[in-house]
């Protein structure tokens, strides 16, 4: 048993005592706390929990291998899913905010008056969430096998024990406190390797500058090598592709009801607005570093690893094929290994990189922590998501409006430890790599929750039958559009990951079409929706404006 091994197993072990026993500490006692946990999160601490809940194995993972491997086309993760948080934070979260509900499927079908749109809401909602979870269980899987090597699947099942403990203990208000102490652990993890590579590459310790000259130096080593250069635009998909992968995450941010139910654990608009700046902030750290993480990664790998004898290569490269994340092939016999040779995943130079930059046990192990730490966050959210849309809006807003407190606890939990057990079946053989998992999960919710709540928020003449048509061409478009481009058929050179763009437009003129096409909503859902226009201390009732103690500020 090597140091290397008992010091991460001393450190991920660590690490997950103490996200159990804070969920056990902070155990939902009642529905409020289960839901939204109570309501009374600070503003700066909601910040940090979104940005764990947000920075998913996807993006502590995947993220950097992507940008690694596409290069600049890689870039339109970074743009999408940091813009999405702007539109988000602007657009819809005080809004939802103020209208004071659990879920996003209880705002749409109290918004439009119906049971059919909460149903076909919370529908979309467990769709939506139980695609993403696939991604961070495969991450975690991805983790632990490399760590205590065993197989990724069994891996995955570790994860799945230890998310449906603590999700279905502590409910929002556990899994609130216990995602600040993730983000902690995975910003950590996350910026410590990347300032040690700037060094000892740059002597710069300051990568977000250093890394710069490097990328020049990536694109001569490029040129030698014959290869597209790795800043050179649009080498691994069409302008179009970029574009619409860009919208599909930005749109799919707005929409992802995971993330909007966070905004919900605040008190007021004010604080909802700063949780969203504070979101920006924590999660810009790491994704601001992700570039550099992908530039100092493949420069070491170009330089110290390609070129290197096959019969010379850092033992690390034997773990790694061994997990089935890496292969190496002398397909010229010359017995030097090319670049062209070396076939690396985008799910493990993340993982892979402290040991390829030999930065010492320590760190690899910092890293395993942040690792599982990011994908545990964003899947006890994600679980949470689905287990409030089943026992919230199907369950006790439909099937059992009397159903006791006691009652809708237990369905709540029971529903968290079934969907996580079947994602983690179901990402005991991932159907892609987690970004694209992750994409795709992202295109769902462009094209059903953000045309949904964009018009319910900001037009009012949305109506019951819009939005219910509205949700079902979009998702239905959504997915015909990523199983058609996965068989090859697409649009514009647009794959499965840019699918949103095709769902949210066809939901957005669908729900306007039908809308205008039927009757008008009643006066009464009309003036609620203007009312979520004006500050919280401001009602709009009976064409007027009113302050606080109905003091008129002014009449339409």
């Amino acid at each position: 048993m090597d140091i290397q091994f008992i010091v991460s197993t001393l450190i991920i072990l660590a690490s997950f005592g103490l996200y159990i026993g804070i969920a056990v500490f902070n155990k939902a006692k009642e529905t409020s706390e289960f839901y939204v946990a109570g309501r009374g999160v600070p503003p700066v601490f909601n910040g940090m929990a979104i940005g764990a809940d947000w920075m998913s194995a996807a993006s502590f993972i995947g993220l950097a291998g992507t940008v690694m491997i596409l290069g600049y086309d890689g870039l339109a993760y970074i743009m999408g899913w940091t813009g999405g948080y702007l539109l988000l934070t602007f657009l819809l979260a005080p809004q939802l905010r103020k209208y004071g509900r659990y879920t996003v499927p209880e705002f749409i079908g109290d918004r439009y008056e119906s049971h059919t749109a909460r149903v076909i809401a919370a529908i979309c909602t467990i769709i939506i969430s139980f695609t993403y979870s696939i991604g961070q269980l495969s991450g975690s899987g991805v983790v632990i096998g490399r760590l205590f090597e065993i197989d990724a699947k069994i891996g995955t099942m570790i994860g799945v024990v230890l998310i449906a403990f603590y999700a279905a203990v502590g409910g929002m208000k556990g899994i609130t406190w216990t995602q600040v102490a993730q983000y902690l652990v995975l910003i950590i993890a996350y910026l410590i390797p990347v300032i040690f590579m700037s060094l000892q590459i740059t002597g710069n310790p300051v990568p977000w500058i250093s890394y710069g000259e490097l990328v020049g130096k990536i694109g001569e080593l490029d040129r030698e090598l014959g290869i597209s250069e790795y800043f050179a635009p649009f080498t691994n998909g069409t302008k179009w592709q970029f574009l619409a992968l860009m919208f599909t995450l930005m749109a799919g941010t707005a929409g992802l009801p995971h993330v909007i139910v966070r905004f919900y654990t605040v008190s007021t608009m004010k604080a909802a607005r700063w949780s969203g700046a504070w979101a920006l902030l924590f999660i810009g750290l790491l994704y601001l570093s992700a570039p550099a993480y992908a530039a100092f990664s493949r420069f070491i790998l170009m330089t110290k690893v390609a070129g290197s004898k096959i019969s010379e290569l850092p033992t690390w490269t034997k773990s790694w094929v061994d997990t089935g994340k890496l292969q190496i092939a002398d397909a010229n016999g010359d017995g030097v290994l090319q670049w062209s040779e070396l076939i690396i995943s985008n799910d493990i130079v993340v993982m892979a990189t402290p040991e390829i930059a030999n930065l010492g046990v320590f760190v690899i192990g910092l890293v395993a922590a942040g690792a599982m730490a990011a994908a545990l966050s964003t899947a006890g959210g994600l679980m949470i998501s689905i287990s409030s849309s089943f026992a919230h809006d199907i369950y006790y807003r439909v099937w059992k409006p009397n159903a006791t407190e006691q009652n809708r606890m237990n369905v709540a939990r029971i529903s968290i430890v079934v969907a996580t057990v079947l994602a983690g079946i179901v990402a005991l053989n991932p159907p892609g790599v987690i970004t694209q998992i992750v994409a795709w999960a992202f295109a769902l919710a462009s094209g059903t929750f953000f045309p949904a709540l964009v018009l319910g928020v900001w037009w009012k003449r949305s109506n019951t039958a819009g939005v219910i048509s509205g949700l079902l061409v979009g998702l239905t478009v959504t997915l015909t559009y990523i199983f058609a481009a996965r068989a090859g058929y697409t649009l514009f050179g647009i794959i499965d990951t840019g699918a949103g763009v095709f769902g949210a437009a066809a939901a957005i003129l669908t729900n306007v079409i039908v809308s205008l096409s039927t009757k008008a909503p009643s006066q009464k859902v009309q003036e609620e929706v203007i009312n979520l226009r004006y500050p919280e201390q401001m009602s709009y009732k009976n064409g007027e404006v009113w302050v606080d103690d109905d003091v008129t500020l002014d009449s339409k």
